[in-house]
């Protein structure tokens, strides 16, 4: 029976709610157009920072009718106006508001409203829509829907300051990615927004900028069209400069600094050139100091990892820049108990997003240790760096993990490196335990399958790390989330460094001889298939000698060798490479042989035999002689196993 007392409980609670805003609806459908109007403005100043009235007007069915008005053609302008000056009110309340306003098909009735004569209207869709639009519930493709909307826009964007503001707000938060870039340069907007970068208002000078930033990220097309455009008498690049100097809000300097970063990054302006060297770069590190706010900080360290991320003279710049790399340990420390922010919204706020701060950090020391020897070491030795990064592998927060995954992928380039503070601090283990159970092996096996081939080289490139040297149970792991078809497809790959990876994950694979025999075991009828396919194609130099050394790797196995002895292609294959012209295929070549007839292992008389009547003794006393040292060497070490 209580089960049955519940819902009118509810009911009431309801009812009481909403008993309070119910007249608030009620007068919308008033047959006194006149009382109509004053209803609306009276739901507006009801409204104003109410998000509980919000919340209550939705419910009662506030938004269908709002709608109804704002299209009708009898309602007034006033009226229309006001009906838009509402909707936008309830969309700055929660989510779950602008939901709702969606599920009303919200949208096609404002863009509806663009096509009036009148601007106040027009003013008041158009905010309405950039609230709507700047929420993340709210999917970018509705503003391209319908192909005549962004034409219309841009016309509009002449209209007023506000126009201007609320349309260029909307570019740059629907404009994600490729497809969109294109439509919006296709539609003129360099041309169109260009000249708003001097305009009287602030706001506008400051959201056009954020449209250009957003066009130009990863873009080639749109890089190479700013460097070249005027506005009034001066180029772009020249107002980006002006805009990121000391005196302007910070807001403005990091947008124009994004802007500056993404026509070098697409190859519009060279990396030695002092917008970059002199303007950019500086200004994104002083982006970084303890004095600016979390998430400026967080913006500035982010953008400078991208700057720099491909070219070690500008990681150089960098790393003696204001003490940066000291700077960045600071990202760590923060907010610390005996922080000096006495704002306690503020401190609250930036306790929830620390993590973002130590992700950029990570970030942008991947960045700076990316090729230069010394920059590492200055980072390896920066106070409890390891113990950061070994923390960092374990936090919640997957990007933060992965922030520090690729921290330590940079630094770990360095073999040096590697040996002396790596091995101190064990941090191997912590990185493999954390990869493993955060199923990062499922992650980047799924990455090898993307259509981008960064993301396959990327995935391909984190596997073959994880093989090298590892226990027999991860190279398991790995082969069996991967499978051996995606391992062979990848072997066929049109990219080149995703081929070369791939080599080099199956070469890990393949190393300590239990591992070789248990993998040759259960795949080496493929594996050789595979061997076989990339030394008969048209490959280069590095490709056949990888493949030549993980048939190498193979004829050090204990019973793995026997697939090779017992394939007489490949045993030609090996041959042809031995009187190769080119050493490095010779010396891949020698190695097979030497591992097939190492004196001390069983069956070796045999195969030293068989490889005899091949011609291989020949062969390796004509190697004797090569004026190649290495390869001479290699050659009498090989005729000793004979004559012993």
């Amino acid at each position: 029976m209580a089960c049955l007392l519940e819902t009118p409980i509810r009911m009431s609670v309801l009812s009481e709610v909403t008993a309070s805003s119910r007249h608030y609806v009620d007068r919308l459908f008033d047959p006194d157009p006149q009382k109509v109007l004053q209803g609306v403005i009276d739901m507006k100043n009801a409204v104003i920072g109410n998000n509980k009235q919000k919340a209550n007007l939705i419910v009662l069915g506030a938004v269908p009718r709002l709608l109804y008005l704002l299209q009708q053609e009898t309602s007034s302008t006033e009226l229309k106006t006001e009906c838009a000056v509402v909707l936008g009110s309830l969309a700055m309340g929660t989510e779950n508001n602008v939901k709702s306003l969606l599920d009303c098909h919200i949208i096609p009735a404002l863009l509806q409203g663009l096509l009036s004569p009148d601007l106040k209207f027009i003013e008041a869709c158009l905010r309405c829509l950039r609230t709507i639009f700047t929420s993340p519930v709210t999917p970018e493709e509705l503003l391209y829907t319908d192909a005549t909307v962004i034409p219309h826009l841009m016309a509009l964007l002449s209209r007023s300051r506000y126009t201007q503001e609320y349309i260029c707000q909307i570019f740059s938060h629907c404009c994600k990615g490729p497809d969109h870039q294109t439509v919006l340069f296709n539609h003129g907007a360099v041309q169109n927004i260009a000249h708003l970068l001097t305009s009287v208002s602030y706001k506008v000078r400051m959201q056009a900028l954020k449209c250009f930033s957003v066009l130009a990220f990863e873009n080639p097309q749109v890089s190479m069209t700013l460097v070249n455009v005027l506005v009034d008498g001066e180029l772009l690049p020249q107002i980006f400069v002006k805009m990121l100097q000391r005196d302007k809000p910070i807001e403005m300097q990091l947008t124009s600094a994004k802007c500056l970063t993404y026509m070098c990054r697409a190859g519009a302006i060279r990396t030695d050139d002092n917008c970059i060297v002199l303007k950019t770069l500086p200004c994104l590190v002083r982006m970084c100091s303890k004095e600016r706010l979390l998430e400026e900080r967080v913006e500035g360290a982010e953008t400078l990892a991208y700057l720099i991320e491909p070219d070690v003279e500008l990681q150089r710049i960098a790393s003696i820049t204001d003490h940066l790399i000291a700077m960045l340990a600071d990202y760590f420390k923060y907010p610390s108990s005996v922080s000096a922010i006495t704002d306690i919204k503020r401190l609250d706020h930036d306790l929830k997003h620390a993590h973002e701060l130590r992700q950029a950090a990570f970030k942008l020391y991947a960045s700076l240790g990316a090729n230069d020897e010394d920059i590492r070491k200055k980072i390896i030795e920066t106070e409890n760096m390891m113990d950061r990064i070994v923390t960092g592998l374990s936090e919640s927060s997957v990007k933060v993990r992965l922030a520090a995954v690729r921290c330590l992928h940079s630094l770990s380039r360095s073999v040096q490196q590697l040996r002396t503070s790596f091995q101190d601090h064990a941090v191997w283990k912590p990185l493999m335990k954390p990869i493993l159970e955060s199923g990062a092996v499922e992650l980047l096996c799924g990455l090898t399958q993307s259509e981008n081939p960064a993301l396959r080289v990327n995935g391909i490139w984190a596997l073959m790390n994880m093989a090298f040297q590892a226990e027999q149970k991860i190279k398991a792991d790995i082969l069996r989330s991967l499978s051996t078809e995606q391992l062979f497809r990848l072997l066929s790959d049109s990219d080149l460094n995703v081929l070369m990876k791939t080599l080099g994950l199956l070469r890990n694979l393949l190393s300590t001889r239990p591992h070789i025999d248990k993998i040759m075991s259960t795949h080496g009828k493929q594996i050789m298939q595979a061997v076989t396919l990339i030394l008969e194609g048209e490959h280069n130099i590095e490709v056949k000698e990888q493949t030549l050394c993980i048939l190498a790797n193979i004829a050090d196995g204990t019973t793995a060798k026997e697939l090779i002895m017992t394939n007489d292609d490949i045993l030609q294959k090996i041959k042809y490479y031995m009187g190769h012209s080119h050493v490095k295929l010779q010396l891949a070549a020698m190695f097979c042989i030497s591992n097939l007839i190492w004196n001390d292992e069983e069956g070796s008389q045999e195969r030293q035999d068989k490889l005899r009547d091949m011609g291989i003794v020949d062969i390796l006393h004509k190697l004797s002689q090569s004026p190649d040292s290495n390869l001479c060497d290699k050659a009498k070490m090989a005729l000793q196993q004979y004559l012993a």
